[in-house]
């Protein structure tokens, strides 16, 4: 798939050089530490290992998988990795693995199968994988197993003292019942972007029953974050899927629209509760609503669109929601885009933050600590959005250049 801004993502930074967002041009980008690229011998498919940094040799980054990926893309997404490990002072590196395939055909389990024996040197030893678009944790965990490696933390549980009882916490963890029927490991990165949207109108002022909300996508991970904002008071009055968008005025039913949602995240539509409007699938970027969470694709919103939206701040629950040059064109129109490399990353933190033995199966240690540091990080975003008109994405990357970000031993208990 081409860039949906025009161009390979180099041509794109270094057009966008001058503006408000502060990226560098190709040349003095950063280049990643290590690339792989795999070819299905069955399928044709191709895929793609991206290492942006390597920490006392580890990296983590989830795996995804969807047609028409790219290798541009999971440098864009293993670039997004290292900025999450660094912001949120984690010890390792940033990686990221994709899959050109439909997750949807048939064969899709067998590709995902092939694809991580291919890059079994290092899932086995440096790369800490998990799900990501197209691969649910279930899924990847069933290839770990049939692999000979447990569970897709296997490089960091290896390293523990006691690799066995580390096992035994993060499957707890993972595993952990929490209200409304979920799993804590399935629920905690929406549970963070919720946290994030809180935070914004926090700093307006404003009540969550006076907020309201529009979520493009909603699978794992923005489903969990429409849960949580529900149950928090504010008012989600528009939802999209692949079908198209969904819209009340006076706020969906949340609870009941996920209860009719299928394996891929799709709403059935012939039970949709009474008073709730159909609409074409683009105009979910359109809605008047305080806050827009893109938590679909990457590039969702680009140039071509970025004068839809309404919103008065765009929190990124997908990797690379928003291009930089429709970014840019926000910023300009006074529209800040909380960076995904903060607002959705609750999930990776979490997961080390239960690898190092900082929370536990126990949910509410878990949330506790995400929301702390979740509004903690936004508030100062939005301050300094505010009070010097600096970008929330210009801030958080100067967190993550910090000396000393996310460097240390990694001692795992």
């Amino acid at each position: 798939m081409q860039n949906p801004a025009g161009g390979t993502p180099e041509t794109i930074s270094t057009a966008t050089a001058t503006t408000t967002l502060p990226v560098a041009p190709a040349a003095l980008r950063p280049q990643p530490y290590m690339r792989l690229h795999w070819t299905d011998s069955v399928t044709g498919a191709v895929g793609y290992l991206v290492v942006h940094t390597l920490r006392a040799g580890l990296a983590t980054g989830g795996t995804r998988m969807r047609a028409g990926c790219t290798l541009p893309e999971v440098e864009d997404l293993a670039r997004g990795m290292a900025n999450k490990t660094a912001t949120f002072d984690l010890p390792i590196g940033g990686a990221k693995g994709g899959i050109d395939f439909d997750p949807k055909d048939p064969r899709a389990l067998g590709v995902l199968e092939r694809f991580c024996e291919a890059m079994r040197p290092w899932i086995d030893a440096h790369w800490v994988t998990a799900e990501d678009l197209g691969v649910p944790q279930h899924l990847i965990d069933e290839v770990f197993a049939k692999l000979g490696l447990g569970q897709s933390y296997h490089a960091a549980i290896r390293r523990a003292a006691d690799p066995a009882a580390t096992l035994a916490r993060v499957r707890a963890g993972l595993n952990a019942a929490v209200d409304g029927g979920f799993l804590l490991g399935d629920v905690i990165g929406g549970y963070g972007v919720a946290h994030a949207c809180l935070a914004a109108a926090v700093s307006w002022g404003r009540s969550p029953a006076d907020t309201t909300v529009a979520i493009q996508g909603i699978g794992t991970m923005g489903g969990a974050a429409a849960h949580y904002l529900h149950e928090a008071g504010m008012r989600v009055t528009t939802i999209a899927d692949a079908a198209g968008t969904l819209h009340c005025a006076d706020g969906l039913d949340v609870p009941a629209l996920l209860a009719l949602r299928d394996g891929y995240g799709e709403i059935d539509r012939s039970r949709l509760p009474a008073g709730v409007e159909q609409l074409p699938r683009a105009a979910v970027l359109a809605t008047e609503v305080d806050i827009l969470v893109p938590a679909a694709i990457s590039y969702a919103i680009t140039p071509d669109n970025s004068f839809d939206v309404r919103a008065k701040v765009v929190v990124e629950a997908a990797n690379a929601a928003t291009t930089p040059e429709a970014e840019a064109m926000l910023a300009a129109r006074g529209i800040p885009v909380l960076p995904d490399f903060v607002a959705n990353a609750g999930a990776v933190a979490w997961a080390w933050w239960l690898l190092l033995g900082l929370v536990d199966d126990n949910p509410e240690n878990s949330f506790d600590r995400l929301r702390t540091i979740m509004h903690s990080k936004v508030a100062l975003l939005l301050a300094a959005w505010a009070d010097q008109g600096v970008t929330p994405r210009d801030t958080g990357h100067r967190w993550a250049d910090e000396p000393g970000a996310g460097v240390g031993a990694v001692v795992i208990p």
